[in-house]
């Protein structure tokens, strides 16, 4: 008799070169716990290095910024520079030597940057008190809050590609498995690709075609630093839930663009760009656009992230065809072992550090 398959969040999957144990992955987090000059220190190992242990089967981290001004908040990782990449090792190592795969996600956040971390204060961060002045497609702030952008030049535009390309080559010396660049939640890339935020009239405004220019470009670049063995992921906002904006159309487009370009995984991803959007959350609510395009662009692989709590709601979607990959966030912060009790709780033996064995798993 044959014995039954392994649920599909326990079957590994192979992107490239670089194989997953499980299709388990911990989505980027910020933390707001870097210094000042966004190294990562000790948190940050123990942060992502109890997933390794957890047994997720891909770590992403926080949205690590590309320059200086494309921090979320002065407390945000960086990879600009070489001393990041040493600190960012120590997290790489660690999670290797317990068997983990970790990826890094790069990110500039445009005019949504220089802002307060959550419980620090509200709004813009002024440069007196260790902000800078943001940048954007346009000179339109996110919100009244926040400060109005300088907007950016073509040449400018270069520089940020650039600093993609130069930050991946550092996540690659760094140890990383992966790489994502994060064109979602409002943040730059995202802005230029929205009509909403992006009234250029140049070659990165106005059309579809010269509104994902930018993306593609940063795309191109980290993808020929990059190693061809090892996986790159885009996350994207499928639509900006706002009239006129970024949506689900526009996404499918891009998203058969970006196979072309070689992108391994589409992480799909919903809202973040005008705090006028309207959406209403609820279990799994962001899957049906991962689904679309995956039906739509068959050969890419697709992750799925916002509001999946149980190992009953991620297997269900991926026994519907709806992803290949589930990400969570806060579930692996009210239990860095959740893989591990999905594992049991869909009638697998969790595989757990000997260390831990002694629990009773």
């Amino acid at each position: 008799m044959t014995a039954p398959a392994a649920p599909l969040l326990f079957q590994p999957l192979k992107l490239k070169d670089l194989t997953l144990p499980n299709r388990v992955v911990v989505s980027p987090m910020c933390m707001y716990s870097a210094q000042a000059d966004g190294l990562a220190n000790e948190f940050h190992l123990v942060h992502l290095g109890q997933y390794a242990l957890g047994g997720a089967g891909l770590i992403i981290t926080e949205a690590t910024a590309v320059t200086p001004e494309g921090r979320i908040s002065p407390e945000d990782l960086g990879l600009w520079n070489d001393g990041q990449m040493v600190q960012l090792g120590h997290v790489t190592d660690f999670v290797h030597r317990y068997g983990g795969k970790i990826g890094v996600q790069l990110a500039h956040a445009g005019r949504k940057a220089s802002t307060y971390a959550p419980g620090r204060g509200k709004g813009w961060v002024p440069e007196a008190e260790g902000g800078w002045i943001v940048v954007g497609p346009d000179g339109n702030a996110y919100h009244e809050l926040l400060g109005s952008p300088r907007i950016l030049s073509v040449e400018d535009i270069q520089g940020v590609v650039k600093a993609f390309a130069d930050a991946a080559r550092r996540a690659q010396m760094a140890g990383f498995d992966a790489v994502e660049i994060h064109a979602a939640h409002g943040y730059l890339l995202h802005q230029f690709m929205s009509p909403l935020s992006n009234t250029r009239t140049d070659e990165y405004g106005g059309s579809f075609e010269n509104r994902v220019r930018l993306t593609l470009e940063v795309v191109r670049a980290v993808h020929d630093v990059w190693p061809k063995h090892l996986p790159l992921l885009v996350r994207v906002s499928a639509t900006d839930w706002a009239e006129g904006g970024w949506d689900i159309e526009q996404t499918t487009q891009l998203a058969a663009l970006l196979e072309r370009e070689g992108v391994d995984v589409l992480d799909v991803s919903t809202g973040g760009l005008t705090p006028a959007q309207q959406i209403t959350p609820g279990p799994a609510y962001q899957t049906p656009f991962a689904a679309h395009i995956k039906r739509a662009v068959p050969g890419l692989h697709v992750m799925t992230v916002g509001m999946i709590d149980t190992p009953q709601q991620a297997e269900g979607i991926l026994q519907a065809g709806d992803a290949d990959l589930i990400a969570l966030a806060r579930p692996f912060l009210r239990d860095p072992h959740w893989t591990q009790r999905a594992a049991r709780e869909l009638g697998l033996q969790p595989k757990v550090p000997t260390a831990y064995a002694r629990a009773g798993w």
